[in-house]
């Protein structure tokens, strides 16, 4: 039940207990119960609505950031990944495989302040050795929901 559970999760986070329990053929008390141990055992540790950011008055900034960190002895990447992940200016904070070791998507205001945390904060972290910074410009589809309007989506006219 726990999979089902977290895969209605996926799908819609607010379905009501009373929603997947129909939807699982079980009681409602079950899908709470089980909804309790996936919250205490911190399987699920939160719930996000997905947000369009072109109908916000002011779009935040948003930016990928590839990261190069030398390891630490002992640690690993885990003692830096930690001093970068807690900037609230960051969102999300992966180890990767290939040419970087981090990849930080960071949110801020505007342009100036997310190359600001880039400058001043995350640039001058003892062993971060390089960054490469991608601003987002649009999205298109995010956690599986798609948010750019298809029926207005037209392309701009090209002139030689």
């Amino acid at each position: 039940m726990k999979n089902d559970i977290l895969e209605i999760l996926r799908e819609d986070a607010r379905a009501s207990f009373a929603e997947i329990a129909c939807r699982l053929d079980v009681p409602e008390h079950r899908v709470a119960e089980e909804f309790e141990k996936l919250e205490k055992s911190k399987t699920v540790l939160g719930y996000h609505a997905i947000i369009n950011p072109e109908k916000l008055d002011e779009e935040p900034c948003m930016g990928i950031i590839e990261v190069n960190i030398t390891p630490q002895r002992e640690v690993g990447y885990d003692q830096i990944a930690a001093q970068i992940y807690k900037f609230p200016e960051v969102q999300t904070c992966y180890l990767i495989s290939g040419s970087y070791d981090l990849i930080v998507f960071v949110e801020a205001s505007t342009l100036k302040q997310a190359a600001t945390f880039v400058a001043e904060k995350l640039a001058t972290i003892e062993h971060v050795n390089s960054t490469s910074t991608h601003f987002i410009l649009r999205k298109f589809k995010e956690a599986g929901v798609i948010i750019h309007d298809e029926e207005k989506a037209e392309r701009l006219p090209v002139t030689p």
